[in-house]
């Protein structure tokens, strides 16, 4: 199976699917609000491991699904998994979802799931987490020049402040920041993390959460524009929907979420279906911690 990586078709062949595995969030919920169709076409614009779009085929044997991942690993884990459904069933194409040259009603419903997934989180290499020593990377897509280093090196007291502040929420901001540009340079996660949690108070240290979890989350979100990327796919998202069509976010976060419930009640296009968000169940929260923070709101395109 191939995908599509700006019209050119690539082949995989030294990439291991077998260490990208992931759970999918609210998958009967997914199901259930994208009211599948016989003979729809779907798009699942963070494929991961393919976990949601499987759930898709499975619905009827003539839905389609086009698949998109700007992570190589997530693509190819996807292209093995998904195999058995055929290639005429499903098609990739890796990079920014908000970058997809969608065309006017081509998709039957259309499904995202944000963030960093569990297998980005579990490989040290790719320095998303500060649980393993590992380069301060944190790339969805390893093609691209900016790393966590870069920011964490380069960037100034200010900058930094601001970007721990808006995309991390984190109230030490400052006092972070000033400590990281005293000390710096970092090369790893665990000399940022370790560095973060001695310029905080013992309170805070020793919170429910890492200190230097909110900082993290920051700066994964500058490396790969994740909201600004959001706003661009939602921006343009409602015209790739025909009318009827569905269209769910899974987030995991209040900024995330914050963006997703003004652009869908902000949509000439779209009516909003959720008023409020769907959360996991209990049952589910407990086989899959991951799902205890997603919130899934859906949006519908209005008939013309």
């Amino acid at each position: 199976m191939t995908y599509l990586n700006n019209s050119v078709s690539t082949t995989f062949t030294n990439i291991q699917e077998t260490s990208f595995i992931h759970i999918p969030v609210l998958s009967q919920e997914v199901i259930a609000g994208l009211k599948i169709c016989p003979g729809g076409h779907y798009l699942d614009a963070t494929v991961g491991s393919g976990g949601h779009s499987s759930l898709i085929l499975n619905a009827f044997q003539d839905v389609r699904i086009t698949a998109i991942d700007r992570d190589q690993q997530a693509i190819a884990a996807a292209n093995a998994n998904l195999e058995k459904f055929g290639r005429e069933r499903v098609r990739f194409w890796q990079g920014n979802f908000a970058d997809y040259p969608g065309k006017q009603a081509e998709f039957s419903g259309i499904i995202t799931d944000l963030g960093v997934s569990s297998p980005q989180f579990d490989l040290p290499e790719r320095g998303f987490s500060f649980r393993h020593e590992a380069s301060l990377d944190m790339r969805m897509d390893q093609n691209q020049l900016l790393t966590a280093a870069e920011i964490i090196n380069c960037w100034n007291e200010k900058s930094l402040a601001e970007l721990f502040f808006h995309y991390g929420e984190e109230r030490q901001s400052r006092l972070i920041a000033k400590r990281i540009v005293q000390q710096r340079p970092f090369y790893t996660t665990i000399q940022l993390a370790q560095a973060i949690a001695h310029t905080v108070s013992t309170k805070y240290r020793y919170g429910r959460i890492h200190p230097a979890t909110r900082v993290f989350q920051a700066l994964r979100i500058a490396v790969n524009e994740e909201l600004v990327s959001l706003e661009r796919f939602l921006d343009r998202v409602s015209q790739w929907l025909k009318p009827g069509g569905r269209i769910g976010v899974i987030s995991f976060h209040s900024l995330e979420d914050r963006i997703v419930k003004h652009r869908f009640r902000d949509s000439s296009t779209l009516k909003i279906v959720t008023k409020k968000p769907i959360i996991s169940q209990p049952q589910e929260k407990a086989i899959n911690p991951r799902s205890r923070s997603a919130k899934l709101r859906f949006s519908q395109r209005m008939k013309d």
